[in-house]
This record gives structure tokens, C-alpha cells and sequence, in this order.
């Protein structure tokens, strides 16, 4: 059983939901990623999806689009990223990593290493699931094969356009938990409805019968409140960059703690409700 899975084992046991965020790995400095995902732990984060950079990001808005280019422009690719993991874990080695980003990274570290370095590395990292934002699960299978047998998961991502199809096609190939993508369009685009959520949410769970994270468009303790009756997850992206943006190197990891501690005991407060 993977590190994902147990951790969503061990929630579901308590009667509580996963708190998921996002960081961009290497933002807002290219030395911070470690100690802010420390910081976000202790604050109550449960999973955490560490964005990879890449230059052409088509499901991100523009304030991880920023992000993911600032990053880059100091430097952080794929084998900085899983640096920043290898750091992380010489302290914890318990919290499930995600990496989540594109094609392009993961297969040109194959092709600058050898084939398969990307998988042998990122486990050897201790990297726990890998979201593709573009790779179809129809063509996956072997993939998810490839990352299982190393005790890796691989996430996919629903939208309200999903069909049933599409649902059963994901259900046959992802592990750990699937993100469903409450809005259309980018990440931080639109507002979220609730209602939507409750409503697609029974249509995955006929279909898929692992954990059902949901993200897009969760600001606040309110709408994290809101979607973690329904979801197993709840995952906020978009207003935590917008969060460690502002304060200066010495602030970051206190103001991400905070956010995330104010979100966590919304959660909490929810299950007991």
C-alpha cells in the first residue's frame, strides 16, 4: 500500500478529510521549497502536490503560470525538484509527495539520463504519486504499472465535462486518489459552485472507488469548509501562491502555515458539525 493511500486510510478512520496544497516548486525562492513544505506539514497539511516548473503550462492560471516562471528563471527543472524532495524527506518520511505538472519535464529526464531514470529517481526520492496534466489515461496503462511496482501512484484529473467514459477509462488506470477540477478552464478562474460539486461527485464515486480530491476555485476557510462535506479532498492551489508571494524570505513559511492552519481547522470543524 502506498504512502497516499495509507494517509487517506488513516483520515477516513478519524472522520476527517485530506488537506492538499500546491506549491510551485522553487517559488517564491529557489531555496525555500523544503523548509515551506516542513511549514505546511506542522500546519496541518496532509498530501502535498509540488508543482514542477515548465515553460508552456496550459491548465495553470497566470498566478502559477508566474510562479512556474520565476522558478525557472532561477534555475529549477525536474532534477532540482527532486532535490528539493530528497531534502524534504531527511525529515519526513511519513507525508505523501505529489509531483504534478506536464509530459515535457518528466520525459526529457529520461532523455537527458536513461530510459526509466525519471521513475528509478523520483522513488528513490521519495516522491509518492505523479499527476501528468496531459497525459490520457488510455495511454497509460504500462506507465501507472511502472510507478506501482515502485509504490508511486498516478493521479488523474476529472473536469465537469468528464463523461462516463472518460470516468471508467481514469477509474481502470489511476491510484492514491483522483482530482476532480470543479470549474472550467484554469486554475483560479471563476467561482466556485458548490452545488455543481454535489452534484458530480455520486457520478465519479459509481465509477471510481479510490479517495476524490477537489480543487479549483478554494480560497477560503469557507469553501474549503463547504467542499470538504462532500470531498475526500480538499485541494487549494491559486490563493496560497498569491500568499507566499508577498512577504519577504524570512515571512513565507509563517504566512503559508497560516493560511493552511485556518483552513485546516475549517476541516476539522466541518467533520465534527
Amino acid at each position: 500500500m502506498s504512502r497516499i493511500s495509507k494517509t487517506f486510510e488513516k483520515l477516513k478512520s478519524e472522520g476527517r478529510k485530506a488537506l492538499i496544497p500546491y506549491v510551485t516548486a522553487g517559488f517564491p525562492f529557489a531555496d525555500i521549497t523544503p523548509d515551506l513544505l516542513h511549514g505546511m506539514v506542522a500546519a496541518g497539511a496532509d498530501v502535498i502536490e509540488l508543482g514542477v516548473p515548465f515553460s508552456d503550462p496550459m491548465a495553470d492560471g497566470p498566478v502559477i503560470q508566474k510562479a512556474g516562471e520565476r522558478a525557472l528563471a532561477m534555475g529549477v527543472g525536474m532534477a532540482q525538484v527532486l532535490d528539493m524532495v530528497r531534502v524534504f524527506r531527511e525529515r519526513d518520511t511519513s507525508t505523501p509527495m505529489v509531483l504534478m505538472g506536464y509530459a515535457n519535464p518528466v520525459e526529457r529526464y529520461d532523455l537527458k539520463h536513461v530510459p526509466g531514470a525519471f521513475i528509478r529517481d523520483a522513488a528513490a526520492a521519495g516522491v509518492d504519486g505523479l499527476l501528468v496534466v496531459d497525459y490520457p489515461p488510455e495511454e497509460c496503462e504500462a506507465f501507472a504499472a511502472q510507478l506501482r511496482a515502485v509504490g508511486m501512484d498516478l493521479i488523474f484529473l476529472l473536469a465537469p465535462t468528464s463523461t462516463d467514459e472518460r470516468i471508467s477509462q481514469v477509474a481502470r488506470v489511476a491510484s492514491g486518489y483522483v482530482y476532480y477540477v470543479s470549474l472550467k478552464g484554469v486554475t483560479g478562474a471563476g467561482h466556485l459552485d458548490t452545488g455543481a460539486v454535489e452534484r458530480m461527485l455520486p457520478r465519479i464515486r459509481a465509477r471510481v472507488s479510490i479517495p476524490v480530491g477537489v480543487g479549483f476555485g478554494i480560497r477560503d476557510a469557507e469553501t474549503a469548509r463547504a467542499i470538504g462535506r462532500v470531498a475526500d479532498a480538499v485541494v487549494i492551489g491559486t490563493r496560497l501562491i498569491q500568499i507566499i508571494d508577498g512577504p519577504p524570505r524570512e515571512g513565507v513559511v509563517a504566512a503559508a502555515a497560516e493560511f493552511i492552519g485556518e483552513i485546516r481547522r475549517a476541516l476539522d470543524a466541518s467533520a465534527l458539525s
